[in-house]
């Protein structure tokens, strides 16, 4: 359950690349934009031999130039934080912003070198045309016939959408994450949950194939 759950992450998380985004991406609806290039994304982690492979470098590239660029990571990590961001100095809360990004990338790069041939299907905006911040929904239709529901936050930025919250299975990634931020916090302080996360991210690098274990 947990590789689906970063199967998910990826799908969700792929929003719009620079690599394949059409010069008004950034005029584009946001459901139109999410389906366009989700489509693109997935098609190209299916055909690329190498991310099947599991080749990190690859997949490490393709992240950080097709799908970081997209995500509002200090909206993400701020509201994940919860109270305790305001506490935190300007230092610890870029520390914080570069810790978690980093962990996103490893959960999104073990899950990019897993998609199969599972189908996505659309379902209509959540919000309103003028909205500035809408809900993207999408179902993930597995082979055996399961159907796994997504949805993501974005909300509209001097540079177009950019996503920074995803559901998966019911639970949104910004609540789960606050409770375990919450605790460490409680436990060591700020600087406590900023070495966990650093420790963590160590860990993942260091091992082999320990993207698709990240969570």
């Amino acid at each position: 359950m947990k590789l689906l759950h970063k199967l998910l992450l990826a799908a969700s998380l792929v929003i719009a690349a620079p690599g394949f985004a059409a010069p008004s991406a950034a005029q584009e609806a946001p459901d139109v934009l999410v389906k366009r290039i989700t489509q693109e994304v997935v098609d190209t982690a299916r055909s690329d031999k190498d991310i099947r492979a599991g080749n990190r470098k690859r997949i490490q590239a393709l992240v950080e130039s097709h799908v970081l660029p997209h995500v509002d990571f200090q909206r993400a990590t701020a509201l994940t934080v919860g109270r305790f961001w305001r506490e935190a100095t300007p230092q610890q809360q870029q520390q914080l912003i570069d810790e978690f990004r980093a962990l996103m990338i490893h959960t999104y790069s073990g899950a990019l070198s897993q998609i199969g041939d599972q189908k996505l299907a659309f379902l209509p905006l959540r919000g309103a045309p003028d909205d500035n911040e809408v809900e993207v929904r999408f179902q993930v239709q597995q082979q055996r016939g399961e159907t796994i529901n997504v949805s993501y936050r974005l909300y509209k930025g001097a540079d177009g959408w950019k996503v920074y919250d995803v559901n998966l299975l019911g639970a949104w990634l910004i609540e789960t994450y606050k409770g375990n931020f919450s605790a460490e916090i409680g436990r060591s302080g700020i600087d406590g949950l900023i070495r966990t996360l650093s420790e963590k991210n160590r860990k993942l690098a260091a091992e082999p194939g320990s993207a698709a274990r990240a969570s």
